[in-house]
């Protein structure tokens, strides 16, 4: 059979377009993950995971973690993109065992995600970690420092996560990626712990508006506080209006309240916990790498929730429900920057 040239041309075309290593100018995504519980199965000695295993008070056997690491598969190549993000963001990860497995599920194996995690003191052993494409994120360094000012003494909390990398190949991104303490125990008794976290990481963008000329930043992560906080608007110093200032933050995620959206639902209210804060220089559109405000996006997936039979509208479709097993996704939805790339 002789294909038309015209039909010719138009396969081509779509071969090229939906091929997955195809290199474009198409934005590529920054993704933050509260993925709510991720364990093994095995006890570790030196933490509290003792409700994740297998005879534990939630019977976390293998087969529960193994769809747990496909459900979260699923969720990180359905960015609406036909790739997956670029650099994804993780909390309440037990250690790098899972993250190992997790980049592994057939999903996203052929993407060669790498990791970067570290143990940290938390005594449930729930880490913040990364994992990225090494085709669109080259990491020049990382560390992590706790969520303290310096000199203060190091709780027994997980830590904030920098990290220094190119970004499609145009220029250098800063990116931290935090797990603020939660309000478990009293919104007013904790508030002062997500205050000092705040100044903590206020202190290290100081740090590298001194080093560098006006850098790109990236902050993500699970505050436990919303946008409008004290620890926010205060202490991090993070604008709610959108801007270009270069010396100053701004949070995007504060333009979700007014559509009623939230990335975790408590009773009948949605909170907005996991946000999305950047530089006002990333916001500036003639530089390589620039967002617009509208790129902030909370990934609200149809899979992601389920009808709220007691509260009305929907809830989270999560891992666990109290003590009992649904086999969802998290108790957080997922946030997403697109980050573009000038031609």
């Amino acid at each position: 059979m002789i294909i038309p040239r015209i039909l010719l041309t138009l396969l081509l075309a779509a071969s090229v377009l939906f091929s997955p290593g195809q290199k474009s100018e198409d934005p590529v995504s920054v993704m933050f993950y509260n993925v709510e519980n991720l364990f093994d199965t095995v006890d570790d000695p030196l933490i509290k995971d003792e409700e994740f295993l297998p005879k534990g008070a939630r019977r976390w056997n293998q087969f529960r973690f193994n769809s747990k690491l496909c459900s979260l598969a699923k969720v990180f190549v359905s960015t609406g993109s036909f790739e997956p993000p670029g650099f994804i963001g993780l909390c309440e990860v037990e250690n790098r065992y899972v993250l190992e497995q997790l980049v592994k599920e057939p999903a996203l194996s052929r993407w060669n995600y790498k990791i970067i995690h570290k143990d940290s003191p938390d005594e449930r052993g729930i880490d913040v970690a990364a994992i990225y494409r090494p085709d669109v994120f080259y990491p020049l360094t990382y560390r992590y420092f706790p969520p303290v000012p310096e000199n203060e003494p190091v709780p027994r909390t997980r830590e904030i996560l920098y990290v220094m990398g190119v970004l499609s190949g145009a220029d250098t991104v800063h990116l931290f990626v935090n797990h603020w303490p939660s309000r478990f125990g009293g919104l007013m008794e904790t508030r002062g712990a997500r205050q000092r976290a705040a100044s903590r990481l206020a202190a290290e963008v100081d740090k590298l508006r001194q080093k560098f000329c006006e850098p790109l930043i990236i902050i993500t992560g699970d505050f436990n506080d919303q946008p409008d906080d004290i620890s926010l608007t205060g202490c991090l110093n993070a604008t709610l209006v959108p801007g270009s200032d270069p010396d100053r933050l701004y949070n995007l995620s504060h333009l979700w309240l007014k559509s009623g959206k939230g990335t975790l639902k408590h009773q009948s209210q949605w909170n907005i916990f996991d946000q999305l804060i950047v530089s006002g220089s990333l916001l500036n559109n003639s530089r390589k790498l620039y967002s617009d405000p509208s790129d902030a996006v909370i990934l609200d997936l149809p899979f992601l929730l389920q009808p709220d039979e007691r509260y009305l509208g929907m809830k989270l479709f999560r891992t666990y429900e109290g003590f009992r097993y649904t086999g969802g996704y998290s108790d957080h939805l997922p946030v997403l920057l697109w980050v573009r790339k000038r031609e």
